[in-house]
């Protein structure tokens, strides 16, 4: 159920109303962010009324997750408590769904709950790498600090996705341009060409073939043009449960471009967050155990744990970045030598940071290069889609000459003449 909270303000008499996806009349209050010197009226919303507003409010993002996160760490810092730090940060979030959550957060709080555990009743808006997080500071007393490393991790992540958004709308319109191009032939050009070209018996190319036969099903069955679209739409919205899966995972992080900026993201907030329990003299198991569960990314997860086992068995620190360097690409030797280096001087944790700060920097410089490098990959794929049209339509002209100019062969015995 949705909460309309209307607050009117006593001194001007000015009406804001708020909704909140919650239940509670209690918590609509909360999740509205009442001032003192404002009145208060609920509404429930329902019906057609409920329908069209959860189809046409503003979805929970990264952007809200930023904004609560760094709100609650500058007010970490300064020594409010987490109720008021939780309710302040109600005016900063604009989903209603984190509206509702904040005010639901903060109930379990005041009933004794820990506020990893409280997250942790809302994996769609909390993952495991934010939880893990949370649970870090917790273990450290660093809760303050977590929560600004989450906010910069989400704002650099926030940063290159709209980088890689604006990127990728010049592709993005050409893809759906070329879809429609190949559709609106499979219904007009192509079965004309086909009654030509098999009426002519000529022999036919591959991709004039594979051109014949999808306009063929599309005829018979048009309903399938719609499919690429769907498919589409499913696939950027259930893609944050597909990319959970570990040989998705594994998969992306072999592709040009997105590789890199998944690896060194998944980089950056593992060594940032180990560095971070180490300095707070964290168990160096534990620490190991809350890094598997922060890492983005399967390889990075199995690195810590593999890490983790090496040292219950025995081994060093450094020897176990050692052993286990191969799981991080080419990188991976130079990190376990500076670890090496870290022991000697006794400043792993100095170290973890400068590895975690170099990874930022490449990843601001690879940000930065999206659109450059993005450009000739579209002027690539388009010049492939072009020329299998163009082939697959008039490859078999070529071969016309055959059927209507057929060569005659030589009568036996018959001379040309001079």
């Amino acid at each position: 159920m949705l909460k309309k909270v209307s607050l009117t303000d006593t001194h001007t008499g000015r009406t804001q109303h708020v909704i909140v996806d919650t239940d509670d009349d209690e918590l609509a209050l909360f999740g509205a962010g009442k001032s003192p010197n404002e009145t208060v009226k609920i509404q429930n919303i329902t019906g057609a009324d409920e329908f069209i507003q959860r189809n046409t409010w503003k979805k929970p993002s990264l952007e809200d997750r930023l904004a609560l996160f760094g709100g609650l760490g500058r007010c970490l810092e300064r020594n409010i408590s987490i109720l008021k730090s939780l309710e302040l940060q109600t005016g900063r979030v604009k989903s209603p769904v984190y509206r509702g959550v904040l005010a639901e957060i903060a109930r379990q709080i005041g009933m004794g709950e820990k506020f990893s555990d409280a997250l942790g009743l809302f994996p769609k808006l909390f993952p495991d790498d934010v939880l893990a997080l949370v649970r870090a500071g917790e273990e450290s007393g660093q809760l303050p600090v977590v929560c600004n490393q989450i906010a910069n991790a989400q704002q650099k992540t926030l940063r290159i996705i709209k980088k890689l958004r604006t990127g990728m709308i010049y592709p993005a319109i050409v893809l759906v341009i070329a879809v429609g191009v190949v559709i609106a032939m499979s219904f007009t050009l192509v079965p004309a060409i086909a009654k030509l070209y098999t009426n002519m018996k000529a022999g036919l190319p591959f991709a004039t073939i594979a051109m014949m036969w999808f306009s063929d099903l599309l005829l018979h069955r048009p309903y399938l043009a719609a499919l690429p679209f769907v498919g589409l739409f499913y696939f950027f919205k259930k893609w944050p449960q597909i990319y959970r899966i570990p040989s998705v995972q594994r998969g992306i992080i072999k592709l040009p471009t997105v590789g890199p900026i998944v690896r060194k993201s998944a980089a950056t907030v593992s060594f940032r967050t180990l560095a971070m329990l180490i300095q707070s003299n964290v168990r160096i198991v534990t620490s190991l155990e809350i890094t598997a569960a922060a890492a983005s990314h399967i390889d990075y997860r199995e690195f810590f744990l593999a890490i983790r086992n090496h040292i219950v068995e025995g081994m060093s620190l450094p020897e176990g970045f050692l052993m286990e360097s191969y799981r991080l690409g080419t990188d991976g030797r130079m990190i376990a030598t500076l670890m090496q280096i870290a022991s000697e001087t006794g400043g792993a944790n100095e170290t973890l940071d400068e590895i975690a700060a170099d990874y930022e920097d490449e990843l601001e410089t690879i940000a930065n290069q999206i659109d450059k490098i993005l450009e000739p990959i579209t002027l690539l794929v388009m010049g492939v889609f072009v020329g299998f049209l163009v082939y697959a339509i008039y490859g078999p002209i070529f071969n016309l000459s055959e059927v209507v100019l057929p060569h005659k062969k030589p009568v036996a015995g018959h001379v040309a003449p001079k």
